[in-house]
């Protein structure tokens, strides 16, 4: 496993975001381990994974601007965070969220922030991606933005699970709305990661028996 990889994950368990037990992920499923950005409450740990998110974009994207996009909530503070972290790398790049329900007073609208303007490209940072859903809602809130296009989305981890169909979340919304979807790490870095301590055996066969029943086929 890269170093980065196996250094990703320590701060995820660190920083108390990946946990494991019994959950009820966005999409409905029951799930063995939880991906929690929410979890990020100090400077130190927020500095930390902006730090992640834009070494990740430099690798895939590059030394090219584009506009970051947060939805709420978590998403927020992954924007703001990765657009101090990319401005440290000497790339300063605006970023954007949305509201929950769309302000009718003052400057009014669904975003708050830098908005962009018709020919520029978007990147979208959130935690995870389950089923897809919260995508696709980010998806929904930028039909008003006209001209503007999808570049990337980046997440914390991809969970390697069925959308909709037999294929994964993340290749389904890459099909559905053409652009890629990266992950820092997949579920199967966090098994071999955790299987190198034998105390974290139940966790990886209740891991490993979740992915038999809904991890994607392609």
């Amino acid at each position: 496993m890269e170093g980065y990889k196996r250094e990703f994950i320590q701060f995820l368990q660190s920083a108390g975001v990946l946990k494991f037990g019994d959950f009820t992920a966005k999409s409905g499923r029951k799930i063995p381990y939880f991906i929690n950005a929410g979890e990020i409450k100090t400077g130190e740990h927020i500095s930390k994974l902006g730090e992640f998110y834009a070494k990740a974009y430099l690798e895939k994207v590059g030394n090219k601007r584009t506009v970051l996009y947060g939805p709420a909530y978590k998403g927020i503070p992954i924007a703001v965070s990765a657009s101090i972290a990319l401005s440290k790398e000497g790339l300063n790049v605006p970023f954007f969220f949305n509201r929950k329900e769309e302000k009718d007073h003052g400057e009014g609208g669904v975003f708050v922030g830098y908005k962009p303007v018709a020919g520029e490209e978007v990147v979208i940072v959130e935690d995870v991606i389950t089923a897809g859903t919260a995508i696709r809602e980010s998806m929904a809130n930028m039909r008003s933005l006209q001209g503007v296009k999808i570049a990337a989305t980046f997440v914390m981890v991809d969970r390697k699970e069925k959308g909709q169909g037999e294929k994964s979340a993340m290749a389904e919304i890459e099909d559905e709305f053409g652009f890629p979807v990266y992950s820092v790490v997949d579920v199967y870095d966090i098994i071999e990661y955790l299987s190198e301590d034998p105390e974290n055996e139940e966790n990886v066969n209740r891991i490993k028996r979740y992915l038999e029943v809904n991890g994607a086929k392609a």
